[in-house]
């Protein structure tokens, strides 16, 4: 039983690691379309997209879409619109990396807010392991953006209390229906009420060259259609903590891609803060392995 648990928890936890990578591509391709488009309508264009790959896909399942699934895919969506107009108003005004920083930062906020709403205390080796990765995500971000007190930081840290936020019921929304339909519900919301607020504060308009189109499409498959759509697939099976815990993948592979494809140099402070995400990402996982029950550990005896 304990094995059987254990699986399953890792299953999600390497789906929602698919998911937050899928997603940390979002920020360099919205920081290029927004050259030209603006959040909102960034925003509507990109997610009602997905929204029309999605109901292509399972538009069968959405015939049976429970009231349930409807007020949870709502509930998040106006979460995560709200999130995301802070976080594309604050990425107009700084850089990836900081935008990065202070949007991760949400695993910070998760166990503040759970512990305001729930009364659910932090335990010591969950503070260390935040610490640990918050210092990490520090040492790849930090560097070369100029720190914290720049334009449009007060935006970023709006969107890292949401985002928090939308982990959290997250995690209650994905027992409460099939996390599927709550997802695709989800996008839709965001894509619809993206257009209203183009609408009311821009001049919304289609893509109209063939590079816009190709970013559009990028967010909309990679990051909206299957990064948002997935979350509370994943999250069914782990804890707003490990969930929160787990922001810290976005900015390590923001900073990969970076050595990678635009061949950045793998400075010292990029090495120790992967090293120290790495860590805060494994410790939890050797402190289960360390605890696990004897019956489940192997006995050695002597021949």
């Amino acid at each position: 039983m304990f094995n059987q648990k254990m699986a399953n928890q890792q299953k999600s936890e390497i789906l929602l690691a698919v998911v937050i990578l899928a997603r940390s591509t979002s920020f360099v391709l919205s920081k290029s379309a927004m050259n030209s488009l603006s959040p909102f309508n960034l925003l509507a264009v990109r997610f009602l997209t997905a929204f029309a790959f999605l109901l292509i896909l399972f538009w069968k399942k959405l015939l049976h879409i429970r009231l349930q699934e409807l007020k949870y895919g709502f509930l998040l969506g106006v979460l995560f619109t709200v999130m995301m107009g802070c976080e594309l108003t604050g990425l107009r005004a700084t850089d990836s990396g900081t935008t990065s920083f202070i949007e991760n930062s949400a695993m910070i906020f998760v166990p503040i807010l759970q512990f305001v709403l729930f009364q659910k205390k932090l335990k010591g080796a969950d503070a260390a392991r935040i610490a640990l990765a918050v210092s990490g995500i520090a040492f790849l971000t930090l560097g070369a953006s100029g720190g914290l007190l720049r334009s449009g930081c007060v935006y970023l840290l709006g969107s890292a209390v949401f985002y928090a936020s939308a982990i959290l019921l997250t995690n209650i929304a994905s027992r409460k229906g099939d996390p599927l339909m709550i997802g695709i519900t989800q996008v839709f919301t965001i894509g619809f009420l993206s257009l209203l607020m183009s609408i009311i504060l821009e001049q919304p308009r289609l893509p109209q060259s063939g590079s816009e189109w190709g970013m559009v499409l990028g967010l909309a498959i990679i990051c909206s259609g299957f990064g948002f759509t997935l979350q509370p697939v994943a999250q069914r099976g782990t804890t707003a903590e490990r969930a929160g815990m787990m922001c810290a993948l976005s900015p390590l592979s923001a900073s990969l891609q970076g050595i990678i494809i635009l061949h950045d140099q793998m400075s010292f402070s990029k090495l120790a803060g992967c090293i120290m995400i790495l860590l805060s990402l494994l410790v939890p996982a050797l402190i289960q392995s360390l605890h696990k029950p004897l019956a489940h550990r192997p006995v050695y005896t002597h021949s």
